[in-house]
Formats: structure tokens, sequence, C-alpha cells
């Protein structure tokens, strides 16, 4: 018998407590870590309708990315948004399990997972934070892509962000159909700032518009976010640095579906999957 405890350890090896920001509320946030695993669901974000899909599917265990609570309350009730998703889980003895941002600056994580999906070059942490690990945060895992071959390589790529280079300059419509084949969307955004061609590249998941400066430091050509507000928009032109904007949910998603794979391959014995009710709010019209 797997317990939702063993899973919570295996993921703290492939993505370590200590990545996480000191803001973020990660690890078991609800549940008991005794608790058998039977069925595993992975999402991006704790819904009406992703509870309803985990209660239906008689699931032992949520790991969401985004989590739940993120901030501290003070009661559980169903007075309210959070307390009603809560209670309807602890209801039905379904545990939270929550990575976020230990989950984007993991070697192996999200921010890795799309450099790699680009076809970059030289891949390393934007903010590095690998001085401050300890022996967990050195066992992150078994490798994939470029940090397969090359332990350094593995090693520079632990922190906030990532960048890295094209060895032959690509154009913002060639990144673009790479990111859309990628991702299965059929739309992104773009900010741009001058540039024709595009060698080098920094990456954020999410919300990280604040990765501008780094972007700029590096002299990097073009930044690819999630989401970021209009005036950091206008901050990153002015720095001429070009933007994609994936969509938070298009940026960090994916990435889900990776992680319910390889618990798969890590608990055979566990039934896992990815949301299937699980949606973007935002469309275009």
């Amino acid at each position: 018998m797997i317990t939702i405890g063993e899973v919570d350890a295996a993921l703290r090896l492939w993505a370590p407590s200590c990545l996480a920001e000191s803001w973020d509320n990660t690890g078991l946030l609800l549940g008991d870590p005794l608790a058998p695993a039977v069925n595993v669901m992975t999402c991006l974000t704790i819904t009406p309708c992703v509870v309803a899909e985990a209660i239906r599917r008689e699931t032992s265990l949520v790991v969401t990315h985004h989590p739940l609570p993120f901030r501290p309350i003070r009661g559980i009730t169903t007075t309210d948004d959070t307390g009603r998703l809560l209670w309807h889980l602890a209801s039905h003895r379904v545990g939270v399990l929550s990575l976020h941002t230990r989950y984007d600056s993991a070697a192996e994580g999200i921010n890795q997972q799309l450099a790699e999906s680009m076809q970059l070059e030289n891949i390393q942490a934007l903010e590095p934070k690998y001085d401050s690990l300890g022996s967990e945060g050195l066992e992150v895992g078994e490798s994939s892509g470029a940090c397969e071959t090359d332990p350094q390589a593995r090693f520079l790529a632990i922190g906030r962000g990532r960048w890295g280079s094209y060895t032959s300059p690509r154009s913002i419509p060639e990144i673009a159909a790479i990111l859309k084949q990628t991702l299965r969307i059929e739309h992104l955004q773009h900010v741009a700032s001058g540039h024709q061609q595009i060698r080098t590249v920094a990456i954020g998941c999410g919300s990280a518009g604040e990765f501008v400066k780094d972007a700029r430091r590096l002299g990097c050509d073009l930044l690819v976010l999630g989401e970021t507000t209009f005036h950091t928009c206008l901050e990153a032109q002015a720095a001429q640095v070009d933007l994609l904007l994936l969509g938070h949910f298009a940026s960090e998603r994916f990435a889900q579906e990776v992680l319910a794979q390889r618990l798969a391959q890590r608990f055979p014995a566990i039934n896992v999957w990815c949301s299937d009710a699980e949606t973007d709010p935002i469309r275009w019209l």
C-alpha cells in the first residue's frame, strides 16, 4: 500500500521544498499522510468542477499546482468559496498537496520543460537557487533532455525562470509555432520591440512580469511568459525585449499532465490521471 505521505516524499525529491518562495504555501495542505493513495489526480487549480471530479472518481489525493488554501484562513465553513471547497474535499477524505513555485523552479520543472520544448541550448535559471540547496535539493529525480547528459547543466537549471539560446537565430513566428504545437493552443500575444531574429530567450511560466529586468540584464531578445500587466508590456518594449504571452493556464497546465505521467511511472500500483474537468476560464471571441 502506497500512502499519501510516500507520494509527498517522492514529490519533495523531484521538487524540493526549499525551492518554494517564502510567500508560497506548498506541501500537504489537507489530509492524512498515513492514508492510502489509491487514486491520485493532478490539476492546475482546485475549482468546483475539479472538486466534483475528485469526489466522483473517489480520489485519494489531488496534487494541485496552485495552493488551496493559499493564504491563512480563520475557519473552514461553507459560507465562503475556499472553505466550501475544502469542506467538500475533507468530507470525502480527499487530500490536497500543492507544488506551485517548487515545481516552477525545479531542475525538471515547468520552466525547464518549456525551455526544452522550445529547443533552447545552454539552459540556465534566470535567478539560480542552487547555492541554498542541501542534500534534499540535489536529489531531484530522473533527468531528461539536455540535463540528462550534462550534470553541470542540470545543476545550473535550478531556480526561478530559465534562459537559453539558439545556435541559429529564429523568428518570432517560428518560435510561436513551436509553442502553439507544444501547448496545443491557437493563439498567443506578442509585444514587439523591433527584433527580426531571436537568439536569446528568457522564460517565466504563469504571471512572471518581474523577469523583464532579468531578461534585460542578460541581454535576452525575447521573454516568454504566461501573462503580465499592460505596464510591464510597455516596460519590456522600452527595454527592447520582445514578449510572447501564452496565457497563465496554457503556460502551466501542460506540466500537470507531465506530472501525472511521472507519478504513474513512479507508482505503478496507483491510478493517476490529470483532471478532465479543468479548463481555461479565458476565451478568445
